[in-house]
């Protein structure tokens, strides 16, 4: 017999994915001690948890994963089998349908003008370089590292009469930092300069002086005293960030940081499985914020709240609360678990992260 621990260890299900697929009468263990509670698994199961891991990363659904398993440990080929087959063309399906729909997406795209992402004249900007470098360490998290999307594998700077945002995003995490500037004096211009010139950037800035941050056919150049860095912005287009941060009302709540990390690093996690090419392994702290204006770190068998009990990537959330570099921090909960997460500065609330949530349904 093999404990939950050693069940998860040599399936590859976590724990609270166990504790999920017992729950949810897929995977039920072959012995929970009465008194303990404990979980035991008989050898047999663990073949079929590794093939529960396969179907759940295939995309079947639990009812026909629980048939799978059934039909599994009874030898019942023929039923499994025609599960397999009749999932793969509900797969074939989909993917024929989704290449007709991006096709047509493509076309769309091809006659569509978006002159606003598109920088034509030159950018000259004087800006504080502690100020500066404030920024670009609340964003810098946030850049993607996705090969096929290179656009995201920078930071946008966004100019606008004396303002200066800077944004970073993965598609699961979006920072902005809000700064004054002087010296534009033009239309609304972007520019999206690629991470190695970005840290290159950061670490030409120090405390007590200025910066001038300057555009012109194409090449980026960043002045701060007798020292300067410079290099070709990136040559795509930066997603509307703005349409993406209109976030319904929900609850706000202010916490104490060092409290929340303690209890995030600390406190239980749930198992995500991996989606597309976001991260192999996530391990998700689940938040609900209370009526009595706390937050709380909810463990497997918690009731989350009334269901507004969010998902987030811990290490994620972890990161936006040392980039938010503030003792006491807005949380921003939406109407549904399905909204994304904010977390803001109480003296600043247009510099700010954004946490994509995670399903929970394992």
């Amino acid at each position: 017999m093999r404990s939950i621990g050693e069940m998860a260890r040599d399936s590859g299900l976590g724990v609270s994915a166990l504790r999920f697929y017992d729950r949810a009468g897929v995977l039920v263990p072959a012995r929970v001690d009465p008194v303990s509670g404990y979980r035991w698994y008989a050898p047999e199961q663990l073949d079929e948890a590794r093939v529960l891991v396969r179907l759940r990363r295939a995309g079947m659904p639990l009812a026909d994963v629980r048939l799978v398993l059934a039909g599994w440990s009874d030898a019942e080929a023929d039923l499994v089998r025609g599960l397999l087959q009749a999932h793969l063309r509900r797969l074939e399906r989909g993917l024929t349908e989704a290449r007709g729909a991006f096709s047509t997406l493509r076309a769309q795209l091809d006659h569509r003008e978006n002159p606003m992402t598109t920088s034509t004249g030159t950018v000259r900007l004087s800006l504080s370089a502690s100020a500066l470098a404030g920024a670009l360490d609340t964003v810098r998290f946030a850049v993607g590292e996705d090969p096929e999307l290179p656009m995201l594998g920078g930071v946008l700077f966004d100019v606008e009469d004396d303002t200066l945002r800077v944004v970073a995003t993965d598609r699961y995490r979006m920072a902005v930092a809000r700064m004054d500037c002087a010296g534009h004096g033009g239309p609304r211009e972007q520019v999206v300069v690629p991470a190695p010139l970005v840290d290159a950037m950061r670490a030409l800035l120090g405390d007590g002086e200025s910066a001038l941050f300057t555009v012109a056919a194409g090449r980026v150049t960043l002045e701060a005293g007798e020292r300067e860095v410079s290099g070709q912005r990136l040559a795509h287009d930066f997603p509307d960030y703005r349409r993406l941060v209109r976030l319904p009302a929900g609850k706000r709540v202010v916490v104490d940081v060092p409290a929340l990390r303690e209890a995030l690093e600390t406190g239980p996690v749930r198992t995500a499985e991996a989606g597309g090419s976001g991260p192999a392994a996530r391990e998700v702290s689940v938040l609900a914020a209370t009526d009595g204006g706390t937050v709380t770190v909810c463990g497997d068998g918690d009731e989350d709240g009334d269901g507004d009990g969010v998902g987030v990537d811990r290490a994620f959330l972890l990161d936006a609360l040392s980039a938010g570099d503030r003792d006491r921090l807005l949380l921003e909960f939406g109407p549904a678990p399905t909204a994304p997460l904010a977390i803001r500065r109480r003296d600043d609330e247009g510099t700010f992260s954004l946490l994509m949530p995670v399903r929970l349904d394992h």
